[in-house]
C-alpha cells in the first residue's frame, strides 16, 4: 500500500485499517480483488495491479457512475474500494444477484451507513441502468 501511495503518487486505495479488516486499500492483482494493506510489494512483481484511478481513462466506469447516480457515497473514504470490488465482481458476473452483491462487498466498511444504495449502485451498474 505505501509503495502504491508513497511511490506511485496513486492515492484512490486508503490506509485505514492496516490490517485487512475494512477494504479502503482494496485494488486489483491480475484482476482479483486484494487488500494492499496485507501485501509486501515484492509480493507484487511482475503482476498487474489495477487501482481505482486505472479502471478506466475515459471518465467514470458503469459501477462509478452508478454510485454516484444511486447517491452511493457519503464521505467518500471507502468508496474506491466498494468500486475496485465492485467492478471486479461485474465483469466476472455482468448478473450479479443481490447475495453476489453483498458477498463482493463482505470485507468493505463504510462509517456513513451507505451499504443499501452501494448494493443498488452495483445492481444498477450490471444491469445496464446507468451511464
Amino acid at each position: 500500500l505505501e509503495a502504491i501511495r508513497l511511490h506511485a503518487g496513486l492515492t484512490g486505495p486508503k490506509e485505514s485499517c492496516d490490517r485487512g479488516a475494512c477494504g479502503a486499500c482494496t485494488v486489483l492483482l491480475d484482476g482479483v480483488p486484494v487488500y494492499a494493506c496485507m501485501m509486501l510489494a515484492i509480493d507484487a512483481e511482475g503482476r498487474a495491479i489495477t487501482t481505482v484511478e486505472g479502471l478506466s481513462r475515459t471518465g467514470a466506469t458503469p459501477v462509478q457512475q452508478a454510485i454516484v447516480e444511486q447517491d452511493g457515497l457519503q464521505c467518500g473514504y471507502c468508496t474506491p474500494g466498494f468500486v475496485v470490488s465492485l467492478t471486479a465482481l461485474v465483469q466476472s458476473n455482468p448478473r450479479p444477484s443481490d447475495d453476489d452483491v453483498r458477498k463482493a462487498c463482505a470485507g468493505h466498511l463504510c462509517r456513513c451507513g451507505s451499504y443499501p444504495r452501494v448494493f443498488a449502485a452495483a445492481l444498477a451498474a450490471s444491469r445496464g441502468k446507468s451511464a
